[in-house]
């Protein structure tokens, strides 16, 4: 289906209240209603993501989901306000980003926005992590629920790929070690991407 206009809203209800922006070739989630600026296979709408928030009425989602797909959109604030009036409350906003260390991300010329270990908390409540940061009086009605930091390697890097692994377990042992880490360690061991999860108050 290749629809941007009318009938969104009764389609999301029928594919379980669930999003996937920016799926590209590789949709993730089967029954997700899938939106992309670009006509692949599997994208079930085309069109501007801004435009397309637009005409899904408030708190009919129940889970967004993207993947190396926010990096893309500015500004940030804007498109994170857009996606929480669309979740009903309890729903859940869940994305993966690249880490502003990851040596591809200056790479791609597309790409708008790095991200860190603090980016949603100036963006949302955050009760997970001891550090503050100011919200600049944005309110987007979004609870931070976790983080966590994402260390692979491409193939045919199988030995970095098993050593950087195991470097993700030690940094997110704990909010501790993820602070200590982004602080001090990223130009030593780069970070890939980050998987945040926030919630809808």
């Amino acid at each position: 289906m290749r629809d941007t206009h009318g009938k969104l809203a009764a389609l999301i209800t029928a594919r379980h209240g669930v999003l996937e922006l920016g799926c590209g070739p590789a949709r993730r989630h089967p029954e997700a209603v899938t939106i992309d600026a670009l006509e692949f296979d599997g994208v079930d709408v085309v069109g501007d993501i801004f435009e397309v928030l637009a005409t899904i009425p408030d708190g009919v989602v129940d889970a967004v989901h993207s993947y190396h797909f926010l990096e893309h959109i500015e500004p940030l604030p804007t498109i994170v306000r857009e996606l929480a009036r669309v979740l009903r409350p309890g729903g859940l906003l869940h994305g993966v980003v690249p880490h502003f260390s990851n040596p591809y991300f200056y790479s791609d010329y597309t790409h708008r926005q790095p991200f860190g270990l603090y980016s949603f908390s100036y963006l949302a409540d955050d009760p997970i992590f001891r550090r503050r940061v100011p919200r600049y009086q944005v309110d987007t009605g979004l609870v931070l629920e976790d983080v966590r930091l994402g260390f692979k390697a491409p193939p045919p890097f199988y030995v970095r790929y098993a050593l950087r692994r195991a470097l993700g377990v030690v940094v997110n042992s704990s909010r501790l070690t993820q602070e200590w880490y982004e602080a001090g360690w990223t130009g030593w061991f780069p970070c890939y991407e980050i998987d945040f999860r926030l919630r809808r108050r």
